[in-house]
């Protein structure tokens, strides 16, 4: 299971710490939305060399926020911050070399300042580590690594980490293979609403895989993240529906959550709505919606959806 790496800049806090008054007004000025008093606050701070200022500002160029957007400005700030240790600005700046912003594209300058952060405690950072060490992005691949950022981000409580440590947990990736394992980092992300996880979970449960098999537990488990728009779960809810399994049998609701999921192209989802189309069962019989939807699954290379063309002689 592939997932992006993070790329969104960690928001303004104000810093109570701070001794400058001015680096705190400029902060809640930002946080109510008048961004001409925090530039004006927060920029001479900056360019004394106050790391939280020169974080800040970085921030506003990144996202455009007063001032005209500029990624090689926001990077120019960052590296400021960065070099002074502060570890929001290491996680951001890496992420302007992963992705080329404001700088040039450079995987191994982005894992140094990741690694930076993330030995910082930014769990955000360690989770980009543990996707870049299992996909082999600009390093060699190494579940075992992988593993160890994907648990110290997980461990503090990072949910989209707990999922992937429930991956590897459940498939063997850089751990031994644990189904009661995988099944406990996915409730942990799950229980902070991460839709993955409870599309995983809700699997699981149906499966009895690492848990009891369950098919209501699994059903709830699929609901939640299918409300979240999240196709696979939405499929196999339809599947669920259809066939009244953990839930009371409905083919009209397993036609509504098998549309869902094939709008967002999910193959599988596509062919049961046209099957359903073409017997009339929980929509109105249609053939031509029925093929359309056929051809959408086929043109994806899905067997069935091909096959089943084929014996309703299209092409």
């Amino acid at each position: 299971m592939k997932h992006k790496l993070l790329a969104a800049v960690l928001v303004f806090s104000v810093c109570m710490t701070d001794a400058r008054a001015g680096l705190d007004e400029g902060v809640k000025a930002a946080e109510r939305g008048d961004y001409a008093t925090a530039l004006k606050e927060i920029r001479p701070l900056a360019e004394k060399g106050n790391a939280k200022a020169q974080y800040d500002l970085g921030f506003l160029y990144e996202r455009g926020l007063g001032v005209a957007k500029d990624s090689a400005e926001a990077a120019r700030w960052y590296r400021k911050a960065a070099d002074q240790g502060y570890a929001s600005a290491q996680f951001n700046l890496g992420n302007a070399y992963r992705q080329g912003l404001g700088v040039q594209k450079d995987m191994a300058a982005a894992l140094n300042w990741y690694r930076k952060a993330a030995d910082q405690g930014v769990v955000q950072a360690q989770y980009n580590l543990g996707v870049t060490y299992r996909d082999g992005d600009g390093v060699a691949n190494d579940y075992a690594a992988s593993v160890r950022w994907f648990r110290k981000a997980a461990d503090g409580g990072f949910a989209l980490a707990q999922n992937e440590l429930g991956v590897a947990y459940r498939y063997g990736q850089g751990v031994d293979k644990d189904a009661a394992a995988s099944a406990q980092w996915f409730r942990k992300s799950a229980e902070q609403g991460y839709d993955k996880a409870q599309y995983n979970l809700g699997t699981q449960y149906m499966l009895g895989e690492g848990v009891a098999k369950d098919p209501a537990e699994g059903v709830k488990w699929l609901r939640k993240s299918a409300g979240q728009g999240n196709a696979g779960a939405q499929y196999n809810l339809g599947i669920a529906c259809l066939a009244g399994d953990g839930t009371a049998r409905s083919e009209t609701e397993a036609a509504t959550w098998f549309q869902k999921a094939a709008d967002a192209g999910h193959p599988g989802a596509q062919f049961n709505l046209g099957v359903l189309y073409l017997n009339g069962q929980g929509v109105q019989k249609d053939q031509n919606t029925g093929v359309a939807w056929l051809r959408k699954a086929a043109a994806q290379g899905l067997p069935p959806a091909q096959q089943a063309l084929q014996k309703l002689g299209q092409h």
